[in-house]
């Protein structure tokens, strides 16, 4: 097993009496079945239904504070619970930055010795293992109480590059992005079942209507990889963005439905001359109907 602690995340807590009604009236995922020891994966959106931050999020137990923490991306944190203060209204609820004392490891390639406090699964893929919310002064002594290596947090990058989870300010822009084209509704992160959120309205259609034609899918680099932000072809024609890659391994944001027609022509992809290819084409079928909400 491995873990690395990753430096481009923060912490932020939100704690009150109404700190879970609050929260499940924002963002994209249902926090009423949130406990210790789970994790939920999610976003809160501009009200044109776009990704303001995306994060995971993991109940604090009563035994120790109670609450909600947020594993956020850092550069985003302050920003992010200045916003959730925004919205608080007269809400029971305290929001806190814990970023400059708090930070995440994550774990992968097995499953903890011992599961610690602030630990849970990682809800958006299997593959992806374990987050645990730990001061970073902790991350060696926690990784070999779980029975892991610490190694560089490139490595888990690169993992996560593998298994095509997208990284928001790599593979697309926050403030930029509906949820579909980052995969959200395919990694759990958006409840079509829940009550109303920010966005809501405009993630229920393109749900309902199908209507998500860019996608952040994951291709194989045939050669040196691309810069970030090059432009991907389909022979002569624009067709998406490469985003982060690691050796052969990419993710790249892909109109869905010009790569169906290159698929189906035999037109080669390409990226600053480098040829590459989807690496599970099947990911330009439609994903199936969920009920909206």
């Amino acid at each position: 097993m491995k873990a690395a602690f990753l430096p481009d995340r923060g912490v932020i807590k939100v704690a009150g009496s109404d700190a879970r009604d609050f929260l499940n009236g924002l963002v994209t995922s249902d926090l009423t079945l949130l406990r210790p020891g789970l994790g939920r994966f999610g976003a809160l959106l501009t009200p044109q239904g776009k990704i303001y931050a995306d994060f995971l999020i993991t109940e604090v137990a009563s035994g120790h504070g109670g609450g909600f923490l947020f594993d956020c991306p850092l550069a985003l944190a302050q920003g992010f619970a200045d916003k959730l203060g925004f919205y608080k209204l007269r809400a029971k609820v305290a929001v806190e930055n814990l970023s400059g004392s708090l930070g995440v490891l994550a774990a992968w390639d097995g499953d903890p010795t011992v599961v610690p406090d602030l630990a849970f699964a990682d809800p958006r893929n299997t593959a992806l293992g374990w987050r645990i919310v730990v001061p970073e002064e902790l991350a060696q002594k926690l990784a070999e109480l779980i029975g892991a290596e610490l190694v560089d947090s490139a490595a888990y990058d690169s993992h996560r590059i593998a298994s095509g989870v997208p990284r928001g300010g790599l593979d697309f822009s926050y403030g930029d992005a509906f949820p579909h084209e980052t995969n959200m509704d395919r990694l759990h992160g958006v409840d079509f079942d829940k009550g109303c959120y920010v966005g809501q309205e405009v993630v229920s259609r393109m749900q309902h209507r199908g209507t998500a034609r860019t996608r952040t899918l994951r291709v194989i680099v045939d050669g040196a990889p691309p810069e970030p932000g090059t432009t991907v072809l389909a022979g002569d024609k624009p067709l998406g963005i490469m985003g982060s890659t690691s050796g052969r391994d990419g993710i790249a944001l892909i109109r869905v439905d010009r790569a169906a027609d290159a698929l189906n022509a035999g037109t080669a992809l390409s990226a600053g001359g480098i040829a590459i290819r989807l690496a599970a084409p099947d990911d330009l079928l439609p994903a199936p109907k969920q009920t909206v909400a």
